[in-house]
């Protein structure tokens, strides 16, 4: 089996595909274009985010028997078209859980304890106490929308600070010991913080609006570690001046690419709503890097290559 490799990981994926028998290349510097013009050529594909993987290319791709997505989703994949010619899609969303969960709880704790504040005026000798007064997660009712792999590991991570965990997710009974499932009425009468953890699909594009925070009871901290496309930002800038979100975790943005390698699209200047969100002591950012850390490198190699390996177990046992 050939497999072309078109995004640097960790070489655990690499040397153990090899040693399961596969003959790797490695090309990351080539066009999407060029790498079409040899697809045809592979079994296998190895990449995260480099660039989408559309039907265009799934066309050329006349070999290819899995892609391996070194991330959590598959949003930069044509999922139906990719199913239709028969390609198993692999993705490692059980590589990156973790790290996002503590990614998330560490940012609701620095937001609610002013440390980006504090430490921007102690740097400049500015020491204010009362000024600097925090809040307590413990006891607060934490809703999640979405209750797959990444909100399951922030809920474990809340239990320690007796929160009450509500989720909501499109699939029935997933709740368990650490979050109770509810409908969304419940999650709006409810929550104090609430927490992103959807992939990106049609249902999720665009679901934090106005008209969704004002069904909100309670005015809400917002937590987003999932896409960037789930929150309309003007929206969030509108809701944040006017009391209805206290404050808000954006590790991902609305202007991100889709390759999530690189920021605006086609901006030349930063647009307004972006402006006051890094200007605002009530948000906190990060560069899309909730997943991102050097265990996580690891554990999503070692992910996919266990799925790969499982995939062609399966594969020998049918011939």
């Amino acid at each position: 089996m050939q497999v072309l490799f078109v995004d640097t990981n960790h070489p655990i994926l690499l040397e153990g595909l090899k040693h399961l028998g596969c003959k790797c290349d490695e090309d990351y510097k080539s066009s999407k274009a060029e790498i079409e013009s040899k697809i045809h050529k592979y079994d296998g594909l190895i990449i995260r985010s480099r660039f989408s993987i559309d039907k265009t290319f799934l066309e050329k791709a006349s070999q290819l028997k899995f892609i391996g997505r070194v991330g959590a989703g598959l949003e930069n994949i044509d999922i139906d078209f990719a199913r239709e010619k028969d390609i198993t899609l692999l993705a490692a969303p059980e590589g990156n859980r973790n790290a996002v969960g503590e990614h998330a709880l560490g940012m609701i704790l620095a937001l609610f304890n002013k440390l980006k504040k504090a430490d921007n005026e102690i740097r400049k000798g500015i020491w204010l106490r009362e000024d600097n007064r925090g809040i307590e997660l413990e006891g607060k009712t934490i809703g999640l929308i979405g209750y797959g792999n990444m909100g399951k590991a922030f809920a474990k991570k809340l239990q320690g600070f007796d929160c009450d965990v509500l989720c909501y997710d499109i699939k029935p009974n997933v709740g368990d010991k650490n979050a109770r499932q509810v409908d969304l009425e419940e999650l709006f009468l409810k929550t104090e913080v609430l927490s992103l953890h959807t992939p990106q699909t049609e249902l999720t594009t665009g679901m934090i609006t106005t008209s969704f925070l004002e069904k909100c009871k309670n005015n809400i901290y917002l937590i987003n570690t999932a896409r960037g496309s789930a929150v309309v930002t003007k929206d969030l800038v509108k809701a944040i001046r006017s009391g209805k979100v206290l404050g808000a975790c954006l590790d991902v943005l609305e202007y991100e690419k889709t390759s999530f390698e690189n920021f605006f699209s086609n901006e030349s200047t930063l647009p307004e709503d972006f402006q006051y969100l890094i200007s605002s002591d009530k948000v906190l950012l990060s560069p899309h890097v909730a997943g991102w850390t050097v265990e996580s490198k690891i554990k999503l190699a070692e992910t996919i290559l266990h799925k790969v390996a499982a995939m062609l177990d399966q594969h020998n046992s049918i011939k």
